[in-house]
């Protein structure tokens, strides 16, 4: 048996602030909001005065997956899908994060959470 000890240094997360959903699906021309393009990262969902999170979720490029994935439905996105179809949008805010490590603070964050409020967020099926 061989054994190997892997040590996980921290990820120091810098969020955004919170953006209405509603301003997200706008142009950046007309007024939109500019989401990092090309950049790796985590990026979470909720109602704007809850706490409890409706997604919390990696991608590989922040603006593909929050603003065409998330928002339009223009990408594949299950939990954007499953928001947009039963939740009021009006009011959900998004925030984001940028890492090289999404995976890593993804399951991090799921675990924080899980410890938090005793589930995962409402459209999260697994870490």
């Amino acid at each position: 048996m061989v054994k190997q000890k892997i040590e996980i240094p921290p990820i120091e997360l810098e969020w955004s602030d919170w953006v209405l959903w509603t301003d997200l699906k706008l142009d950046v021309r007309e007024s939109g909001i500019r989401v990092p393009n090309g950049q790796p990262g985590v990026y979470e969902a909720k109602y704007q005065n809850a706490e409890e999170r409706l997604t919390i979720r990696k991608a590989s490029n922040l603006r593909e997956q929050i603003k065409q994935g998330l928002v339009k439905g223009k990408l594949p996105n299950s939990a954007g899908k499953k928001i947009r179809a039963n939740e009021d949008i009006s009011t959900i805010v998004v925030r984001w994060a940028i890492t090289n490590r999404p995976a890593a603070a993804k399951e991090e964050l799921h675990i924080r959470y899980k410890n938090k409020f005793g589930k995962l967020p409402k459209y999260v099926e697994h870490t």
